[in-house]
């Protein structure tokens, strides 16, 4: 019997790549610009994977949704900026073992791979072509077409496009974010502990992950 289409879906800063430092910086750059004290290390990381309308306020609530604005215009300026400078490669490196298991995963015939991020599709484009991965997604869900995580939208269109159950399609990702979307949608939730949210943030998951290399054979017991 044909084995059924399968689709894992990615977030991408924290769990394939860690672009923590290009994204600190940005954003105390883009506080500075306007004038604000930048907020910390820490509760920057916490805001990652929001869409940066939604982010920015949760990190500023007191300033008016005009200089809210002006924050994101600013961060998206600061971050290309860096990323410019000094290459994906290094503003964005791939976690340990992230491009053996997502090509293992994609030379899967059943198996498809996506992505859904608070990224815009430029900043994603060009992280994914940076490292030569875009070809692997068969599906990217953006900032620009869906409302902020952990709204379904992103997960539900990456289903609609794919063609796939929620009962074949997994999330992984780093944060809470990730595994409330995930559940919000109906699909199974895998967490990962190197990216920026703390493993018991992750209450949502299905199962946690420690290293990339597992992934596979959790999937293989998710499906089992």
């Amino acid at each position: 019997m044909t084995a059924p289409l399968r689709l894992v879906i990615f977030d991408v800063d924290g769990t394939l790549v860690d672009s923590q430092g290009d994204i600190v910086a940005a954003m105390t750059h883009a506080f500075e610009r306007a004038d604000h004290p930048a907020p910390d290390h820490s509760a920057v990381l916490g805001i990652v994977g929001l869409s940066l309308d939604v982010a920015i306020p949760r990190l500023a609530p007191d300033l008016p949704a005009t200089i809210h604005a002006e924050i994101v215009q600013a961060y998206k300026d600061a971050y290309m900026g860096l990323r410019a400078q000094s290459g994906v490669a290094v503003s964005s490196p791939l976690y340990p073992h992230a491009r053996d298991t997502l090509e293992a995963l994609h030379a899967v015939p059943e198996t498809l791979l996506g992505v859904a991020t608070g990224k815009s599709m430029r900043g994603l484009d060009k992280l994914l072509d940076g490292h030569d991965l875009r070809h692997l997604f068969v599906t990217r869900q953006v900032s620009d077409h869906h409302p902020s995580k952990p709204h379904p939208s992103m997960i539900q269109a990456a289903l609609s496009e794919t063609g796939v159950a929620p009962e074949n399609a997994v999330m992984i990702g780093d944060t809470s974010f990730d595994m409330e979307m995930a559940r919000a949608a109906g699909v199974r939730g895998i967490g990962v502990t190197w990216g920026y949210h703390a493993p018991e943030a992750l209450g949502a998951a299905s199962t946690i992950l420690s290293d990339f290399r597992d992934l596979p054979g959790v999937l293989d017991q998710l499906w089992r």
